[in-house]
């Protein structure tokens, strides 16, 4: 079965130092990188995803409740909202990249697009014009943008794998609920997940 990679939100402002910093965050990006230089023939594609925020609305907020709502991130044309520089090694691999949440939250790279041969494409029909059947996701953060992917790939219908040891968490709580989330949408996970 032909099989896609998808990098999920390895961007600086959730690594540490960053403006919605998760731990870890950047031992990720490293790893990745490692992980896509010895791996990348293994896939028939490799994409990655990106916040893009310009006016999210509520998902800002300077009070956040770290649930609904959150620090500014990743605003369009910020450093922030540029790859981390421990991901480039896996960037040079990547096809397309998927930004999302322009005016809304986005969690999930399902819900960004790319421009491809001069119109906008979501990520489940690019995927598909590949005659991609299955996905391995990775990135940031496991508890939130990598268990909203893993769970659209899921519903969209792609055989999904959740490589932990290539994730970083927000807090063992939410992380514990993702896990279950993924499980009971018989989205498979192997390793375990990165804290800082």
């Amino acid at each position: 079965m032909s099989r896609a990679l998808i990098l999920v939100d390895v961007q600086n402002d959730f690594c540490e130092g960053g403006s919605l910093a998760v731990p870890g965050g950047a031992e990720v990006a490293r790893r990745i990188s490692e992980h896509v230089t010895a791996h990348h023939q293994e896939y028939a594609a490799i994409v990655a995803t990106a916040d893009w925020h310009e006016a999210p609305g509520a998902h800002f907020s300077d009070h956040p409740d770290f649930v609904e709502s959150w620090p500014a991130h990743c605003r369009v044309g910020s450093d922030g909202a540029l790859f981390h520089p421990a991901a480039q090694r896996a960037l040079h691999h990547v096809q397309a990249v998927f930004r999302k949440g322009h005016h809304s939250a986005a969690y999930s790279g399902f819900e960004g697009f790319t421009v491809d041969a001069d119109r906008r494409v979501g990520l489940a029909e690019w995927l598909r014009d590949r005659v991609v059947e299955q996905v391995d996701v990775v990135g940031i953060a496991t508890d939130h943008c990598v268990r909203a992917t893993a769970l659209d790939a899921a519903k969209d219908g792609f055989q999904t794998t959740v490589l932990l040891h290539l994730t970083a968490a927000v807090a063992p709580q939410t992380t514990e609920r993702a896990l279950r989330d993924l499980r009971e949408a018989q989205v498979r996970t192997t390793g375990e997940v990165v804290s800082g």
